[in-house]
């Protein structure tokens, strides 16, 4: 026997019905977020605990029926009563100003128009049908007058409202947006199916467009998809506003996201400025866009311009050059890096992809090449989005030739010769030969020279390749052996450059012990594990003595690197460089080692706002001199807050919790008492 729903009971599920569909509107619409997860998590339990014992409470707008139906069989198809139809492209300036010329002329005016102007995501394209404020059908486009009913599926999707935040709704309300995976999202799903050993997705449209045909709808709960919408269908028993742009205002209030770079144009030159300030922006938008679309934002006139075809002539997607294009790959290079890895580049034949013609492609590891089954002359898709290195992301198999040849790593450096060895569990191969290899020598020059390592001013990449490839550098030790008139002799090295570079190689033989083992290279040794390493061992002698078993008492010293900075000070080309180093000059203090001379040892301090005569991270290393850890946010466990001016969030927290707070007088104060000198 059903039980009978107390009037409280009602209301109160309707009181969760609101605030839950409130901070969903919050989160993933308006980016704003107003209601802790705890409470958001303890209000969507509450309404579970009620639709469990009243399950007549369960209806198609909860927000808790989200989560994933049953497996479908098929997808059905649903006929779209207004077709969906597609837009004409632009491809340059002219040709927008043709799209712009041919407009006022059907008009028969000389004033200019005004457009709404909307990044074009590139996601799947779907329409969602709202009878009286609640979702009833999703539907892709399909080919623009039937698509396939993804209700299931869509209804999975935080950003897509269930039921509209506002009672003014039209009695029927189609709208019109784009499903798509952002960056972020995209990036983790691939990771996640590497570490699966699954075969990702080629990019984040092909994710997104998998996602959404998934049968089991359970399967697209767990992508992350987000939806963007740009238009309306059919509109029955209501009114719309009459600019487009006011229009997608309209719907962003009533629970739709919209796109936060949308604007509006006043002519046809802001426009074309629109698409040039977007397409700079691209690389660092969270979401890929393939190119600006261009409305003419007054309805009415909307409605004088009509259609042609499958298209109105009112709009236009001004494209951007394609981020993937198919090239051929014609041959297999490897290169080698500073660690000695060994990594395979593709040579293709030249395509023009993302704005520039891109003739060499990474394939990362042999793992990679694996992954693809990728063969030397298979047709390829690469992809080039923003700075990103152009990657080979997908083999087009029904292309490959008969000849097509397998990859084959090398067992020897094509540098040096040395053999080439492949550590278990890893998919890097690398190098052997250490700073023999000419190829591992440059970087290691580099690395030893950066501003984080030796800091040697004015030692650049360049003119370390071109002493290198010179024959005046054959070590890093050898920087301390330059003199002024090997160096003139360089091109473009005049007599004051030379000497600026003898000065700054003196200056530089003055360090500290950390900064001396990150400037070795040692693998997976950064500042964090170098400054750990000196600070628990205080001699180098003493590090260079020390087996495995000792190194991991080291804090954050696994077996790994244990093992990589053991294996380094065995080899007796590494000693004699370190001798060699020390002999030309290079020596540091030694580290302060007893725990009993680390006065904020086990303390964790936190730095905010601007410090005005330290600079941060100089500050950061005094503070880890003394033992201390520098955290970079506040928590019960923070010791002490050094506060500068423009602190904000960090410091209200600090005081929250009653934490110590000192200025940055007040640090220089402590540091001097502690025997720093600054």
């Amino acid at each position: 026997m059903t039980k009978t729903i107390p009037p409280e009971t009602q209301k109160r599920a309707l009181e969760l019905h609101d605030i839950l569909n409130r901070a969903n509107y919050q989160y993933y619409v308006m980016d704003a977020p107003e209601l802790p997860d705890v409470e958001y998590d303890r209000c969507l339990r509450e309404l579970q605990a009620l639709e469990r014992e009243y399950p007549q409470l369960v209806t198609g707008d909860s927000p808790t029926q989200r989560v994933g139906a049953e497996p479908l069989a098929a997808f059905t198809q649903v006929r779209h009563e207004m077709p969906m139809l597609s837009l004409d492209n632009a491809f340059s300036d002219e040709e927008m100003e043709d799209f712009d010329r041919r407009i006022r002329e059907r008009l028969n005016s000389a004033e200019p128009v005004e457009y709404a102007c909307e990044p074009k995501l590139d996601g799947i394209a779907v329409s969602l049908m709202y009878r009286n404020g609640i979702l009833e059908r999703a539907a892709t486009r399909g080919d623009g007058t039937v698509g396939e009913d993804i209700t299931m599926n869509v209804r999975t999707i935080y950003s897509v409202p269930l039921k509209l935040l506002a009672s003014d709704v039209p009695a029927v309300l189609e709208v019109r947006g784009e499903i798509y995976m952002p960056k972020a999202g995209f990036a983790a799903l691939n990771e996640k199916a590497r570490e699966a050993g699954e075969k990702g997705f080629v990019n984040p449209r092909n994710a997104a467009a998998g996602s959404l045909r998934q049968l089991d709808p359970r399967i697209t709960a767990q992508r992350p998809l987000e939806l963007c919408v740009y238009s309306v269908g059919i509109v029955e028993g209501g009114e719309l506003p009459a600019r487009h742009s006011e229009i997608l205002e309209q719907l962003n209030r009533w629970g739709f996201r919209i796109n936060s770079e949308m604007a509006i144009a006043e002519n046809i030159q802001a426009c074309i400025e629109y698409h040039r300030r977007l397409g700079e922006k691209r690389p660092q938008l969270a979401y890929d866009i393939d190119g600006i679309v261009f409305k003419v934002n007054s309805i009415a006139l909307q409605k004088r311009l009509g259609f042609v075809a499958r298209a109105p002539r009112w709009a236009t997607a001004y494209k951007f050059p394609a981020q993937e294009e198919m090239t051929e790959l014609l041959d297999v290079e490897f290169q080698v890096g500073r660690t000695g890895a060994v990594t395979p580049v593709a040579r293709l034949q030249p395509v023009f992809v993302g704005g520039v013609t891109v003739s060499n492609a990474t394939l990362h590891n042999r793992d990679e090449i694996e992954r693809l089954g990728v063969k030397i002359g298979d047709t390829v898709i690469i992809r080039r989005a923003g700075d990103v290195i152009p990657q080979v992301v997908s083999v087009v198999e029904s292309r490959r030739p008969a000849d097509a040849r397998d990859i084959e790593f090398p067992s020897h450096c094509p540098v040096c010769d040395s053999p080439v060895e492949a550590t278990p569990g890893e998919a890097v191969a690398r190098c052997s030969g250490g700073l023999i290899c000419s190829a591992q020598r440059k970087q290691a020059i580099k690395h030893f020279a950066s501003r984080k390592a030796m800091d040697i001013d004015g030692l650049g990449d360049k003119l370390v390749e071109q002493m290198v490839d010179e024959g005046l550098l054959h070590s890093v030790s050898g920087l301390y052996h330059l003199s002024l008139e090997p160096l003139v002799a360089l091109e473009r090295m005049g007599e004051k450059s030379a000497q600026n570079l003898l000065d700054a190689l003196e200056r530089s033989k003055a360090t500290t012990l950390p900064k001396f083992l990150y400037a070795l290279g040692i693998r997976e040794v950064g500042e964090a594990t170098a400054r750990n390493l000196a600070r628990h061992f205080g001699q180098l002698e003493k590090l260079m003595q020390a087996d495995t078993e000792a190194l991991q008492q080291v804090e954050d010293v696994g077996p790994v690197v244990a093992h990589y900075v053991a294996e380094f000070f065995e080899q007796p080309h590494n000693l004699e460089e370190v001798a060699a180093l020390q002999q030309a000059g290079v020596h540091w203090e030694d580290e302060v080692q007893e725990a009993g001379a680390q006065p904020l040892a086990g303390q964790t301090w936190v730095l905010t706002g601007k410090l005005e005569t330290l600079s941060r991270s100089e500050a950061k290393d005094y503070l880890q001199r003394l033992g201390a850890k520098v955290a970079g946010s506040v928590s019960a466990n923070t010791h002490t807050v050094v506060a500068g001016p423009g602190a904000g969030s960090k410091l209200n927290k600090a005081r929250e919790l009653d934490l110590p707070v000192l200025d940055e007088e007040g640090l220089m104060t402590m540091l001097r008492e502690q025997g720093i000198e600054i």
